[in-house]
């Protein structure tokens, strides 16, 4: 099985607007040259020099209930979706994760989490407000240098079913 990171956020940005950001900030950033467009983002997705696919798209609630809405109290509208790369190291990829979602939080406004399969979140905003998590295996000091301030440290997670 592959390892996926999933970023949600509740904004008013289409995902369109949301793709072309995301693909301005790797491409800023040297994480994709400038062939990738936000149209590969939304369609086939795209990779990093690192090795992780990203994609992004609109999200859709599954029938069963959405663990963000109902444990997070906020309803995704658009996600970006990080997955892992098995030939390269899964700490740099992590790394560049980092880099991309919180460069991209800084131009998309609204509520966000970027979490590992509901089970461990890295991050949260709500009511404009950052929280990452407390844990410092997640975030090193250089990953914590590469999140705009102002933020906090709180642990936070979904609820057990």
């Amino acid at each position: 099985m592959a390892i996926a990171y999933d970023l949600q956020m509740a904004t008013a940005a289409p995902v369109g607007e949301c793709a072309r950001e995301l693909c301005d900030v790797a491409r800023s950033a040297g994480l994709l040259d400038a062939s990738v467009t936000a149209g590969h983002l939304i369609g086939e997705g795209a990779v990093t020099g690192a090795g992780t696919w990203m994609r992004v798209g609109e999200e859709r609630p599954p029938p069963w209930g959405c663990p963000v809405t109902e444990d997070l109290g906020f309803a995704p509208t658009v996600y970006a979706l990080f997955r892992l790369g098995k030939s390269s190291d899964p700490s740099l990829q992590q790394d560049d994760m980092i880099r991309l979602a919180s460069g991209l939080l800084t131009r998309i406004p609204g509520d966000a989490v970027l979490h590992f399969q509901y089970e461990v979140i890295w991050l949260l905003r709500r009511r404009g407000e950052l929280s990452l998590n407390a844990r410092d295996d997640l975030w090193r000091p250089h990953r914590l240098a590469a999140v705009a301030p102002p933020y906090r440290r709180a642990t936070y997670a979904f609820a057990e079913e």
